[in-house]
């Protein structure tokens, strides 16, 4: 099993290009079960978790070709063969789920295993079945699966969501585009990478209007057709790179994602200090000052603070002078890293969904434990910025959602290198 080695303490200068978003790879390529056509994507990583979202179109039926070096992915589902996402494939990723829509909106019934994924928290499909019924779906949970059906075609509702759901969201829409009438969505979540999905279903002959906003209304097609569409950036990636020269000082530039889906935590960072240029598709992040200021974060959907940021933020607080606070909001269970940083010198208190956050002069690196994808990153993070050596183990966690972080910190300075 593979590890991530750091030695620390130097400053890093450089130019990094962020890669495809993977959450808006993860929620495209089930889409392409709508469609009898190929739907072609561009700036797709390589990355396991769409490895694993490969295998499950595959083993629908669906025909993928693909160009790693060119990050070219091409999915044709011009039938169904398999109705049913199997458990030993479904376990591996949450993300499965997002077949369910989709075939029942295109055949009419789906049997989907309960999904798995990181160990941050419960994480409920009951808004996916809940929107899903009021479209006349019928649902049955038995043996861990969730066996779906319709008669004829799934109906448009008026559905209003009870809390934001990323998920349930995109669901929802690819369901109700080819669903018979036009349905109303309310309360949706607004994620860039939920723009980015309307925005290729339209281009595939869908009927989707207020995009970007909190009410989407989808008037349902009797067909959808096949598009080329290039996938957008990364900003999870982009604001972790973003990170790694407020932590280790230096100066480096980051593209290919734009940082107007990051101005929560783009404004955080420059509460703690940190010099920040912008463009349109770039970042230019310069750690000048001999300290960090304290910060407090609250995570919330967007367009607030990102949940999938809050463990790099942490390992950055862990340096700041004084005493920060973080407020998880979104996942129980999201402070797993908490000991592990502890473990290099960190000052850190948790209670319930609270972290209390002591800084310190320096952190020294230590062997650490990966728990989950985010948290790989914030302990790389740490490594980076602490004196001495880090060994991080169960870096599969970091495969999920990182493509080549190790070489792309190499390219601006760092002293780090994957080992066996």
């Amino acid at each position: 099993m593979d590890k991530i080695y750091i030695k620390g303490g130097r400053e890093l200068n450089g130019e990094v290009t962020v890669s495809g978003a993977k959450n808006a790879c993860l929620t495209l390529m089930p889409l392409s079960i709508l469609t009898d056509e190929p739907l072609k994507m561009r700036n797709i990583p390589e990355l396991s978790d769409i490895n694993t979202m490969k295998q499950l179109l595959n083993s629908l039926g669906s025909n993928i070709q693909s160009d790693r070096s060119m990050g070219f992915l091409q999915i044709h589902t011009k039938k169904i063969s398999n109705h049913v996402a199997i458990y030993d494939i479904v376990r591996k990723m949450r993300a499965s789920i997002l077949v369910l829509g989709p075939l029942l909106a295109r055949e009419g019934r789906a049997r989907v295993s309960l999904p798995g994924g990181c160990a941050i928290g419960a994480r409920p499909v009951d808004l996916h079945l809940f929107g899903l019924e009021k479209m006349g779906a019928k649902l049955d949970l038995k043996d861990g699966y969730i066996n779906a059906s319709v008669s004829g075609r799934l109906q448009a509702a008026t559905i209003e969501f009870p809390s934001v759901s990323v998920g349930a969201t995109e669901n929802l829409i690819m369901a109700a585009s080819l669903a018979k009438g036009t349905t109303v969505l309310i309360n949706v979540a607004r994620e860039p990478e939920i723009i980015d999905l309307c925005n290729c279903v339209n281009s595939m002959g869908g009927r989707i209007e207020g995009i970007g906003t909190s009410k989407l209304v989808i008037e349902g097609v009797d067909s959808l057709k096949g598009t080329e569409h290039k996938v957008i950036g990364d900003r999870i990636e982009m604001g972790t790179f973003m990170l790694a020269p407020a932590m280790a000082g230096g100066k480096v530039k980051i593209k290919g994602c734009s940082p107007i889906y990051l101005r929560s935590f783009i404004e955080k960072l420059v509460d703690t200090g940190v010099d920040i240029e912008f463009g349109d598709d770039e970042v230019i992040v310069n750690r000048q000052n001999d300290y960090l200021n304290p910060i407090n974060v609250v995570t919330e959907p967007f367009p607030g603070f990102p949940t999938d940021l809050q463990a790099q933020m942490m390992a950055l607080t862990c340096l700041a002078r004084g005493k920060s606070t973080l407020e998880e909001k979104i996942f129980e269970n999201r402070f797993m890293h908490a000991p592990e940083l502890i473990r290099m010198g960190a000052r850190i208190q948790v209670q319930g969904g609270m972290a209390s956050v002591i800084g310190v002069a320096s952190m020294k690196g230590a062997p650490v434990m990966a728990t989950d994808l985010r948290a790989s990153v914030s302990l790389i993070l740490a490594g980076l910025a602490s004196k001495g050596e880090t060994l991080v183990s169960r870096v599969y966690h970091l495969d999920r959602g990182y493509e080549n972080i190790e070489k792309k910190l190499l390219g601006c300075g760092a002293e780090i290198k994957r080992v066996a």
